[in-house]
């Protein structure tokens, strides 16, 4: 537990013992030692706290917030009282309540300087930039110290960064900022570096960059020490503000002197340089050439500056690669301005092979050539990768043999030589024989590497796993022809991969993102989980789990991850402000800038959103059955149909859509434009669910009013308003449609390791979006026949049978396009139908929407009934006419149940299939596959047959509980 007070405070003895239990999770002692501690003591204020804490933790939030506001109503000022009331508001997401206590605390105790100081911490982390700027200069007033001063002025500079008028940041803000901090250079009070770096950051945001320059160089920049060339990045940062590429380049030029393998600077080198030569700049004739000293400005002068680098180099103890990459990058450049001097750097198909002599056995030689393999001709890419191989010492053991490397340094260099010849398309214009010749290869290769590593820890690589990437990637593209073997082959030596490798991230990415396309979740969840992933990885690959859960039928583990993204995406509102009070704390103003622009990604992050919407759909799935429910559960989450709060202009892709390895050439590659259309789609099927759940929460809004037809009590009570809502949803809701069905036809394909397409395809093909949506249309009419009675409805009723019947016809199409075998084999092979998988997820979420609105026709048609039934008796007609739409309804819900029953007869029909699949015959037929293989397709092949048949059981499980519910509809 946090405080525990003074030791002189005579209370602290007493107040251990509640502290200890609290610490060691034991709540509800604490609570019964604060009740004893509370009858001896009645005004030990810090004793009601920490028993509210402990209610707090054991679910009882009202009591715990009750206790808490008695306590705080007598606005305490001792220390105990006031850190555990912090500590709880903390644990309720109440920050705000931390402010007002310390308000109250400083009014009594105006001097104390921590509590000053624990204001201005409450204010920062709820963001309160004004009442920051008070208390920080409030602070200094008490114990004049420069921190407090800057805490002043940096909650100046952040009102400038939250104001929405930019003319007013500019204005007011940052030149009261500049004012503030140019006094106490005046007066010769500046001591801490934060406090020149925050002068700095002022007159950048105030575009000031002759100033800031000036303030870098001169005596004030002598306190940027901390970090390395800290001043001269940023006289660097301003010589490009203000196009003074002289100094740019003579200051680059100076720095590559001092360390020549530091890449940054080459490319502000030959930026500068080529700047100079555009503008066609010449030196003053008697002065020096720039502040910083001597510039290049001809082509000539850059020319014989990288030779001389290079020259420097061969004489280094270490080797560089900064200089060779450098001569590389000119002579891209040269090019590319359609310069003739290139020649004079040499060809580049040579310096690349000879950087490869040099630098072939290091890992990184592959990433380094990648960039810049567009210098060679293509009808000079077999030849370059045979010269190559012809240095790589590979030795067979006999002749006709494969020749194998005998160290890693070759291993490393083969490697690279492969990677490279994936990169050229070397294998991509292969025919089917040489891949397949190829990926058995690299297996051999792979599998003689495992020599090398097998003093390796499990937490380590293995020093050949790239051979089995590599082998993957061609088996995977031999997929996309059609070979349908090969897919199980890829899972096959990527199991195997990992059982050698158990932490290799790569194999775990590919088997989930190929499991999922196959339509098999059960092992993604263990996969996705020993990836172990930290942090903002909830959000850049957090994609691959969600997007797959729900749409394969496995509804537990989708509502598993939904959670745990969730939690991330919540607790960073509350970490983030813990980071910017540090960031106070120490100084490090330049950071917080950072961090509330963190905080603005991941509050606008379009997977938070797609993940918050499918978490409150699957709820209301999973939980609502009748309309009572229905309406409970929307209670409880907030629902409204008439909020948004998805941040539709400000939505961010914080997708890694890179995150998997690829040797693929640029044009098979994924590019900016597949990035994208895949932040279009994934938008517009966001669109459509955001507006299926807000129409979905708008229906217990409807409650059945018996009121006279045309009433005004309908137009007060705010009924009617609520079906113009819907109606209104429904209009959009139909825009995004065609919008969606629009994209679609496009037709676009990705790359099969790049984004993953979303479900709207299946949605609109297989019929649940007509259904979803005539289900809407369907909630307008019944609210018209509710408010217009049953005497003047007849073409209302008549349109509301038509709709219950078309309604029966569409669902049964959409049943007949989940018929059929989920997993079939063919010729000793495995196929598996993922999609017929998804169409049996959206049908029972279409029957899910069926029910909610049918229990919603049953509470306006249930009235109406007991009304007739009660005219009846009065005027004992027994043969008053019962109006049509009865026998409608009637009709159309027992249609439903038979419907409802056929699906869950043929879901139990395919689980019979799946558990009686003889998996031990399989095989695969080609004679790739070795014996040591053949127990890992039986695993692979095990893994999926296990995962249909889970995905098939909650499925059926689920609908079971529909068909109950449907029972019951009757009226």
């Amino acid at each position: 537990m946090a405080a525990r007070g003074h030791v002189q405070d005579p209370n602290d003895r007493r107040l251990r013992p509640i502290y200890d239990y609290l610490d060691n999770g034991n709540n509800k002692m604490a609570i019964q030692q604060a009740d004893k501690l509370l009858k001896k003591h009645k005004d030990l204020h810090c004793a009601k706290v920490l028993k509210a804490i402990g209610l707090q933790r054991t679910g009882k939030q009202d009591e715990a917030y009750a206790l808490a506001q008695e306590v705080a109503a007598l606005e305490p000022t001792d220390d105990n009282s006031l850190q555990a009331l912090t500590i709880l508001y903390r644990e309720m997401h109440r920050p705000e309540l931390v402010t007002k206590l310390y308000e109250a605390a400083v009014k009594k105790v105006p001097n104390s300087e921590e509590y000053h100081s624990h204001l201005f911490m409450a204010y920062a982390r709820v963001g309160e930039y004004k009442k920051m700027q008070q208390a920080g200069m409030a602070l200094y007033k008490i114990v004049p110290k420069n921190p407090y001063y800057f805490w002043s002025v940096m909650s100046l500079i952040m009102q400038s960064i939250s104001a929405q008028d930019e003319n007013l940041s500019k204005t007011m803000f940052l030149p009261l900022a500049e004012r503030m901090v140019e006094k106490m250079v005046k007066e010769d009070k500046i001591e801490a570096e934060a406090e020149v770096e925050l002068y700095y950051m002022i007159l950048e945001r105030l575009e000031k960059y002759k100033e800031a320059l000036d303030v870098v160089r001169g005596k004030l920049g002598e306190k940027l020490t901390s970090e390395l060339q800290s001043r001269e990045n940023k006289c660097m940062a301003m010589y490009k503000k203000l196009c003074r590429w002289p100094e740019c380049n003579a200051l680059s030029r100076r720095l590559l002197l001092k360390n020549s393998d530091d890449w940054q600077f080459y490319i502000t080198y030959f930026d500068s340089v080529f700047q100079l030569i555009d503008e066609s700049w010449t030196p003053p004739p008697e002065e020096e050439h720039s502040l910083e000293g001597e510039v290049h400005y001809t082509i000539e002068q850059a020319v014989k500056f990288i030779e001389e680098r290079i020259a420097e180099e061969s004489k280094s103890s270490r080797p560089l690669r900064g200089p060779y990459l450098a001569k590389l990058e000119l002579i891209r450049r040269l090019r590319y301005r359609g310069c003739n001097d290139e020649y004079k750097l040499g060809d580049p198909e040579e310096l690349m092979f000879q950087y490869f002599k040099k630098f072939g056995d290091k890992p990184c030689c592959f990433t380094d050539l990648k960039v810049f393999v567009d210098l060679l001709p293509s009808s000079q890419y077999t030849k370059f990768i045979s010269q190559l191989l012809a240095v790589i010492p590979l030795s067979a053991a006999a002749e006709g043999e494969l020749a194998l490397p005998s160290d890693i340094k070759a291993l490393q260099q083969h490697l690279c030589v492969v990677q490279l010849s994936r990169l050229l398309g070397i294998y991509h214009a292969m025919e089917k024989k040489q891949k397949l010749a190829v990926v058995q290869e690299l297996m051999l290769r792979y599998r003689h590497g495992l020599e090398f590593g097998k003093s390796c820890l499990k937490t380590e690589l293995q020093f050949s796993d790239y051979y089995c990437l590599l082998a993957v990637h061609l088996l995977l593209d031999l997929w996309l022809e059609g070979e349908e073997t090969a897919v199980w082959q890829c899972l096959t030596l990527l199991e195997e991969g990992l059982s050698h490798s158990p932490s290799n991230a790569q194999f775990k990415l590919l088997l989930i993102r190929i499991y999922c396309r196959l339509g098999a979740f059960e092992p993604v969840a263990e996969l996705y989980s020993s990836l172990d992933a930290k942090h903002i990885q909830h959000d850049t690959i957090g994609y691959l789990l969600t997007r797959y859960a729900e749409a394969l039928g496995h509804y537990a583990a989708a509502s598993q991850s939904c959670n745990f993204a969730l939690r991330f995406f919540h607790s960073n509102q509350k970490d983030t402000s813990e980071y910017i009070i540090q960031a106070y704390k120490y100084g490090a103003f330049e950071k917080i800038p950072e961090f509330i622009a963190f905080r603005n990604r991941l509050n606008s992050s379009l997977h938070f959103a797609q993940v918050r919407t499918e978490r409150m759909l699957l709820d209301l799935l999973l939980e609502a059955n009748i309309s009572t429910s229905l309406e409970e559960s929307i209670k409880s989450m907030s629902l409204s149909p008439e909020e948004d709060d998805i941040p539709w202009k400000d939505l961010r892709d914080n997708r890694d859509l890179t995150v998997l390895f690829n040797w693929d050439p640029k044009d098979r590659n994924i590019s900016e434009e597949h990035k994208k259309l895949s932040l279009e789609e994934e938008t517009m099927w966001l669109r459509i669910r955001s507006l299926t759940l807000r129409l979905v929460s708008g229906l217990p809004t409807l409650s059945h009013t018996i009121q006279p037809k045309n009433s005004e009590k309908t137009a007060e009570n705010g009924v009617s308003s609520k079906i113009d809502t819907i109606r209104s949803l429904l209009q959009q809701l139909e825009a995004a449609v065609d919008s969606g069905k629009k994209f679609l036809e496009q037709k676009i394909q990705y790359p099969v390791l790049g984004p993953p397409p979303t479900r709207m395809a299946g949605f609109f093909s297989n019929g649940s979006c007509q259904c979803q949506t005539s289900l809407f249309y369907l909630v307008s009419d019944i609210y018209e026949l509710d408010t217009n009675g049953l005497e003047d409805s007849a073409e209302i009723q008549e349109r509301i049978g038509n709709s219950f019947k078309s309604l029966v016809e569409r669902l049964t199409d959409l049943f007949n396009k989940c018929k059929g075998d989920l997993i079939e084999v063919r010729d000793g092979t495995l196929k598996t139908h993922p999609g017929l998988l998804e169409n049996l997820v959206f049908f029972v979420e279409t029957i899910s929407i069926t029910l909610w609105v049918s229990s919603y026709c049953d509470s306006v048609l249930r009235p109406f009934k007991s009304n007739l039934q009660k005219k009846k008796k009065k005027k004992k007609e027994s043969s008053l006419a019962m109006p049509p739409i009865f026998t409608h309804f009637l009709d159309y819900i027992t249609e439903l149940q038979t419907l409802t029953s056929n699906v869950i007869d043929h879901i139990e029909g395919l689980e019979i299939i799946l558990t009686a699949l003889k998996l031990e015959e399989l095989s695969l037929k080609d004679t790739l596959l070795l014996q040591e293989e053949k127990k890992f397709t039986k695993t692979v092949q095990g893994k999926v047959q296990s995962s249909y048949h889970h995905s098939v059981q909650e499925i059926g499980e689920l609908l079971k509980k529909r068909l109950d519910t449907i029972k019951k509809l009757k009226i």
